[in-house]
């Protein structure tokens, strides 16, 4: 029997007993944009291997949290399965709200050691670093850079760039170099167009500017806390180079971004990227299969490269992406089980990544031919193997609160110090902390 025939059996043998039950109508919530078109064209498959059908709730990402929290707060039956967002793991597997799913991953032959470390740990887990699982890693993502890299082949701009900066025009190494860049391009005209530096994260009403400037603060020294007593942050969120990097961020944002970027997010960012108005553009990963396609900035006019370093050779990145779950509240948690298996199966995660999603499986990413697979795929590995992500914590949406508040008013605002800044969104997080009763 060959191989093909072999995964096709295999792959039907899997929902077997979900052919022979009753076919179930199964709810995926999920955020509304590219990704989740692919995840409806490859699930045709499973509907029609299961006989189950697959309807789908896709949220705008401004409005996912608020809509899907509240979903799973009320115990609400509109979702059986949700891809949801990295930090609400902690919160959705202390109320109950995500069926655990080891004993499913035991009997079903499914190792989390088959994904990428990272989006376990991310994705997966709570607590964190114990083996303890609420979801399957479904969508790796994390935060880099897309570049003009059409811009940056010209001869006269290399070598105006040349004379100015003493080295060549190319992808920045270090976050001073990423600011030379910005600043050399910002008001630059390039074709009888003004064009800007960079697009960044600014958005104040979500999740934005957190996402942004934690990116740039981790490869400045950043931390969320002492890495041997949890939940002590004073020294460590604000600390000398924390404020560095968020003087850093404001400066970024001052000098070098488009006009009317003070709440930009993901859609602002693809945006200005694809409109031609930027040379740098801070973004997830999921917007580059996008660009790659793309009629104006598609081909080999885009370029794609992972955060550079900080000031002392740190290099990471803000972690994105989700997991899939099987919601608590749900009536048919057997038959959306049969989802996450069929999910799971590494031919169909090779099919995932073909689509556009980012597969988190490490047959597919550690696959020879992977990093030559797209032009963005080495960049993807490259990125995914230095991140970090922002508090998974039950209070989440609280300490998401005060961090945006208080980096808005900083980096867009221009109220205060960074030092301050930082204080005052550590004060916040202890007293919510406090409350948790963190500090018992």
């Amino acid at each position: 029997m060959n191989a093909k025939l072999l995964a096709t059996t295999a792959s039907l043998a899997i929902l077997v007993g979900a052919q022979a039950a009753q076919a179930e109508d199964l709810t995926l919530c999920w955020a509304a944009w590219d990704p989740a078109n692919a995840l409806i064209e490859l699930s045709k498959e499973y509907e029609a291997e299961s006989g189950n059908k697959m309807s789908f709730e896709f949220v705008p990402w401004t409005n996912f949290a608020d809509r899907m929290l509240n979903e799973l707060n009320s115990g609400g039956k509109l979702c059986d399965l949700m891809i949801g967002d990295s930090q609400w793991i902690g919160g959705a597997a202390e109320n109950g709200q995500y069926v655990k799913l080891n004993d499913f991953f035991d009997a079903n032959g499914i190792s989390m050691d088959a994904f990428i470390p990272a989006t376990v740990t991310g994705y997966s887990e709570w607590p964190k670093g114990t083996p303890n699982y609420w979801s399957l890693p479904a969508f790796g993502d994390v935060v880099g850079w897309t570049y003009r890299k059409d811009w940056f082949a010209r001869p006269e701009i290399q070598a105006e760039f040349k004379e100015k900066y003493g080295r060549d025009l190319a992808v920045p190494a270090t976050y001073a170099e990423l600011m030379d860049i910005a600043q050399f391009f910002q008001g630059r005209d390039i074709d009888g167009k003004t064009v800007y530096g960079a697009s960044i994260y600014t958005e104040r009403g979500s999740e934005g500017i957190t996402m942004g400037a934690m990116n740039t603060l981790y490869g400045f020294g950043f931390k969320y806390d002492n890495p041997d007593k949890p939940y002590d942050m004073e020294g460590f969120v604000n600390s000398e180079s924390a404020v560095a990097g968020l003087e850093y961020y404001k400066a970024l944002y001052d000098c070098c971004t488009p006009p009317g970027s003070s709440n930009s997010y993901m859609g602002e960012g693809v945006d200005a990227f694809k409109s031609g108005q930027v040379a740098l553009q801070m973004n997830f990963a999921f917007t580059w299969p996008g660009f790659h396609t793309d009629a104006n900035v598609g081909g080999d006019v885009t370029g794609y490269f992972a955060n550079p370093a900080g000031p002392n050779g740190d290099k990471f990145a803000q972690l994105g992406g989700q997991g899939i779950s099987v919601v608590a509240a749900s009536d048919k948690q057997e038959a959306a089980l049969t989802y996450i298996k069929w999910f799971a199966q590494p031919e169909v995660q090779a099919k995932w990544w073909k689509l556009g999603g980012y597969s988190a499986l490490r047959a597919v990413v550690e696959d020879p031919g992977f990093a030559t697979s797209q032009p963005y795929a080495q960049t993807f590995l490259d990125s995914m193997a230095i991140v970090k992500d922002f508090w998974a914590e039950p209070a989440y949406a609280t300490l998401l609160q005060s961090s945006q508040k208080w980096l808005h008013d900083y980096v867009v605002a221009g109220n205060g110090t960074a030092k301050e800044a930082l204080d005052g969104m550590m004060n916040d997080w202890k007293a919510t902390f406090e409350e948790e009763g963190k500090y018992e």
